[in-house]
């Protein structure tokens, strides 16, 4: 009986540590082949033309909602990634300027 237990636990501690080891190495697969796509899709992908300045703003029903739709506007944009972080302040400079 002792025998067996050890077996047992032998088995349990193998299939452990394969199981473990299998994970580490199928993350670290996936790591690389998610960066070879992102270099290969970078290095293939044609240059992006400047984004033009936000579209002139509408005349104002109510200047504070019209500014209001504008930042929006210009949040959206920056979360596609249309505009820059530096593109994006300043172009909410200029709405909360005027």
């Amino acid at each position: 009986m002792p025998g067996l237990l050890r077996g047992v636990a032998r088995t349990a501690v193998v299939a452990g540590t394969a199981t473990a080891v299998s994970n580490r190495v199928s993350r670290r697969q996936q790591g690389r082949w998610a960066q070879q796509d992102y270099q290969q899709e970078y290095q293939q992908a044609p240059p992006q033309p400047a984004p033009s300045a936000a579209p002139p703003p509408a005349p104002p029903v109510d200047d504070m909602s019209s500014k209001i739709d504008q930042l929006k506007q210009l949040g959206e944009l920056k979360a596609q990634g249309v505009l820059t972080e530096a593109e994006f302040e300043d172009q909410k400079r200029r709405i909360l300027a005027s």
